[in-house]
């Protein structure tokens, strides 16, 4: 996983809004990647939705909110859609960038080890560099760590 002070690993991925993101392209503004591990499920509800309520706070400190999971385009539209979420949600279906920022991990849940996104949020600053990594993310309350780390 970078740490902060590292690099931020580029990435270009495709986003539900039609749009291909791609990182260097975000040079000059702040960026809030976050990483989660399901569309439509309680937790990574729960955090969309919590960007999308804090948006505008996100934005007047110059910075854009990207969620990344391995979830399909269709399957993005449609989270997207149902809880009018402001932010484009882009694609990691092959889990390179997943890989890439070392979310893709070994996890148990009831007794049963699998491969999957541990919830992470990168702050990258201007120069593409991480700020601010908050691993393991608690949904209730990280906006607010998010913003007063930006």
């Amino acid at each position: 996983m970078p740490k902060e002070g590292d690099p931020a690993p580029d990435f270009r991925l495709p986003a539900d809004d039609g749009k291909t993101y791609a990182l260097k392209d975000l040079r000059g503004r702040k960026v809030v990647l976050y990483f989660y591990p399901k569309d439509d499920t309680p937790g990574c509800t729960k955090e969309a939705c919590s960007f999308r309520d804090n948006l505008s706070r996100v934005q007047s400190k110059g910075a854009i909110v990207l969620g990344v999971s391995k979830d399909d385009l269709a399957s993005h539209a449609k989270f997207r859609e149902k809880y009018s979420l402001s932010f484009p949600l882009l694609s990691d279906p092959e889990g390179k960038v997943l890989t890439a920022y070392g979310v893709w991990k070994e996890k148990n849940l009831y007794g049963k080890t699998f491969m999957g996104i541990e919830r992470t949020t990168f702050v990258i600053d201007e120069r593409g560099r991480i700020q601010k990594v908050f691993p393991r993310v608690k949904v209730d309350g990280h906006v607010d760590e998010v913003l007063a780390a930006l």
